[in-house]
């Protein structure tokens, strides 16, 4: 049953952005919350509704401080990836295809352990689904800190380290974008007139590449260059996209305002502005008690659970920022994020269900 809503959840394709796409997959979901017994509210946005489904206790706790539950509906591929490039696959135990791992797999071992725990004594439950999560959030970090308040922990549903231990903490990510307007004109007949804003962003990526020498534990990436039209038209406009990672908030600060306070070379304007964030989600001792007794909640099922840091970020950052016992990872084992060998272990999924009953009854 699992691995049959597996393919149904990836055959229905979600890239970030599309929010019709992404509109009909919440659709889908709110059904299934519902039939699960839960209270689903839609959060509309630009980019496709976030969801929040709430799950009442039962038992002595049911008045109890709910368990947080995040999780989101987009991935990283365009409509037409599974049709044209990444098949629906199952070979020895492997599940192959577009979003398997993060995180419609994720997503399906949610809903059975939802399923598993239903006529059992647990903590209220909440659920949120986040419908930009592959681009930082940028339209649902307020809605993850808001439905955060008061919780007793967070758990994500991101895919786990490769041998299966849970996430512990995580780097924080920062998305920010720059922009350069020159100024246009015939680059053989009037060059001097011309400011070129490609030039101008060259000269400011090697500026960004001296603070990041200047920090440690810093990764940059420029992920993103648009610019000009023609090569006798010296360029008006040009912009890049870089994402950066940090292990701590002081260096993401100073990191950040060195590339804020960035000064134009040339005859330029440059603007500079953070697309998105989420702070480094550091250890603590909460997450390691909680970690502590997932790890119980794992051995009473017959599952050894261990945990450690991670380098990728996602909403989880936030709650562990927040000071929330946190941890990520519930998702099934595999691999390939976010590339064209993603895979996940189909027996992991019924185990890593199991897992989640465990922790939801337990705790």
């Amino acid at each position: 049953m699992m691995i049959e809503r597996l393919r149904e959840y990836v055959g229905a394709e979600t890239p970030t952005g599309d929010a019709a796409a992404l509109n009909a997959f919440a659709d889908r979901l709110t059904t299934r919350y519902a039939e699960l017994g839960g209270a689903v509210r839609r959060i509309p946005a630009p980019t496709g509704d976030h969801l929040v489904a709430d799950f009442p206790g039962r038992g002595p706790q049911a008045s109890a401080a709910p368990l947080l539950f995040l999780t989101h509906h987009d991935t990283v591929w365009p409509i037409g990836q599974l049709r044209d490039v990444m098949p629906w696959r199952e070979a020895d135990g492997i599940i192959h295809g577009p979003g398997v791992f993060d995180m419609k797999g994720g997503l399906v071992v949610l809903e059975s352990a939802l399923e598993e725990v239903a006529d059992r004594d647990h903590r209220p439950l909440r659920v949120v689904v986040v419908a930009d999560e592959e681009i930082g959030s940028p339209s649902a970090r307020a809605l993850v800190t808001a439905e955060a308040a008061g919780v007793y922990a967070a758990f994500g549903f991101e895919p786990p380290h490769p041998n299966g231990d849970l996430k512990t903490s995580r780097w924080g990510s920062t998305r920010v974008r720059i922009e350069v307007t020159g100024r246009e004109a015939h680059a053989a007949l009037d060059p001097g007139n011309g400011v070129s804003a490609i030039d101008e962003l060259v000269d400011q990526l090697v500026a960004v590449r001296r603070v990041v020498a200047g920090h440690d534990h810093v990764l940059c990436n420029v992920g993103t260059i648009t610019g000009g039209g023609r090569t006798n038209v010296v360029p008006g406009s040009a912009a890049a996209e870089i994402g950066f990672r940090f292990v701590d908030p002081s260096t993401e600060e100073s990191v950040l305002a060195a590339v804020a306070a960035l000064e134009p070379v040339r005859d330029a304007q440059l603007k500079v502005r953070v697309l998105s964030n989420r702070p480094a989600w550091q250890p603590s001792a909460a997450s390691d008690e909680l970690l502590a007794k997932v790890v119980a909640a794992g051995r009473s099922v017959g599952q050894e659970i261990g945990g450690a840091a991670a380098s990728g970020a996602a909403d989880t950052n936030l709650t562990g920022w927040l000071g929330i016992p946190t941890l990520d990872g519930l998702g099934p084992v595999g691999k390939g994020a976010h590339a064209v060998h993603e895979q996940v272990v189909a027996a992991t999924l019924t185990e890593r269900a199991d897992l989640v009953a465990a922790i939801v009854t337990s705790l």
